[in-house]
């Protein structure tokens, strides 16, 4: 091996150490010009400027990583207020912490994060932790007595917010009902009739069992109570009674509002997740004609159907219990039951049929529109959705009994 490093001819002059060849050099370092590499930023802090010629606009510089953190913190919170835009193009180097620190500000001032800009080379950085940066796991609950108020207050007004909501889309689903009662044309038969089938024929064996043995259950309840009084004849006026006038439509009411408006949710919030009622918007087409009004117009119609089914089962299984075990047959029992019947009973629970068939079309259309796009929120709405629909039917039905009592009908 050669110990000398010999130069060879040529235009560019060229390195020959210990019998490997160097890479050329070039004509500014043959020639001993040489420029010094710049200076490392790694000293640099992270900065904010406000732009000269925009006030609304901030300029970022310096090293936004985990070691500045405690400068970028200070950096972000001397800003102003009414930042616009944010120019990150002259960031030197960031890290997730960095981009983590510049989504926090921005949401807490209501910008939008899309809009910064940021050089190139952080482009998939930004992206990928714009993408996760919500998957953080969720503070423990507290458990304080202040929190329980601050949670109490959150729910009544979140609950006050949907009564609002709900009777704005009463009010319009009422519009668009007078609308179609001056444009008939607009009337879709065959949807309306395959609702009715769906909400109405389709559940008239539940509802007929369950009044039948709600009826067994009511007389049976009645007759332990009047046995020890010698009034075991009056279970008759129990049962007619309680069922016309109260449980016959309470109790197809809860039915449907489980079954029917939870159906509703689903039905339209798989639509709105699908976007199809975008495009009947954009076809020109009303969402509440095409999608509200049948369905509530075919409840309407089938929930006093039902009810009074609901009666005549009701009032079959207090015959049933009568003649089992009251010693009372059935002639007698129906006899009785006709001479103490009065046509009012049956008059207020017939009323409250179609008010109670509107609240649970409306309640569970409504969530269905509210459908955000995700089979989680779906599932959300429709729980929602049974959960307001009984208990609006049940607070509706106290009221009509106060009502009633107070005007001695």
């Amino acid at each position: 091996m050669e110990d000398e490093c010999a130069t060879s001819g040529g235009k560019q002059p060229a390195v020959r150490c210990a019998g490997f060849r160097r890479r050329p050099l070039t004509r500014r370092r043959a020639a001993g010009i040489l420029h010094p590499m710049p200076a490392l930023s790694a000293k640099q802090p992270p900065r904010a400027m406000l732009d000269q010629d925009d006030p609304a606009s901030v300029r970022l510089g310096g090293r936004w990583t985990l070691v500045h953190a405690q400068a970028i913190s200070e950096a972000l919170g001397g800003l102003p207020e009414g930042i616009r835009q944010v120019d990150a193009t002259g960031i030197d180097r960031i890290d997730s912490l960095g981009v983590l620190q510049l989504l926090r500000w921005t949401e807490k001032h209501g910008m939008d994060f899309g809009g910064i800009r940021f050089d190139e080379r952080y482009r998939q950085l930004v992206s990928a932790i714009e993408d996760v940066h919500d998957e953080r796991p969720r503070r423990g609950r507290d458990l304080g007595f202040i929190a329980a108020l601050a949670r109490l207050g959150k729910a009544m007004v979140e609950n006050a917010r949907e009564l609002v909501v709900l009777i704005s889309f009463l009010g319009e689903t009422l519009s668009k009902l007078v609308r179609l009662a001056r444009e008939p044309q607009r009337i879709r038969l065959t949807s309306t009739v395959h609702h009715m089938e769906q909400v109405g024929l389709d559940a008239v064996p539940l509802v007929l069992l369950l009044s039948f043995l709600v009826g067994a259950v009511i007389a049976f309840l009645g007759a332990n109570v009047l046995r020890d009084f010698g009034m075991t004849i009056f279970v008759v006026e129990l049962v007619s009674i309680a069922f016309l006038r109260e449980f016959g439509v309470l109790l197809t009411a809860i039915i449907l509002a489980g079954r029917t408006a939870s159906a509703f949710t689903a039905q339209i919030g798989s639509m709105v997740s699908r976007e199809e009622v975008d495009a009947i918007r954009t076809l020109g087409l009303d969402p509440v004609d095409l999608l509200v009004l049948p369905r509530m117009v075919a409840l309407t119609i089938t929930l006093p159907l039902l009810t009074f089914l609901a009666m005549v089962a009701g009032l079959a299984g207090g015959v049933a219990v009568g003649a089992i075990s009251l010693d009372i047959p059935p002639p007698a029992y129906l006899a009785r039951m006709q001479d103490t019947f009065q046509m009012r009973h049956f008059v207020v629970g017939m009323t409250k049929a179609p008010v109670y068939a509107v609240v649970i079309a409306l309640i569970g259309c409504l969530e269905g529109m509210q459908v955000k796009g995700t089979a989680a929120s779906v599932g959300e709405r429709t729980t929602s959705a049974v959960v307001q629909s009984i208990s609006l039917v049940i607070i509706l039905d106290a009221i009509f009994a106060l009502w009633f009592m107070q005007m001695g009908y």
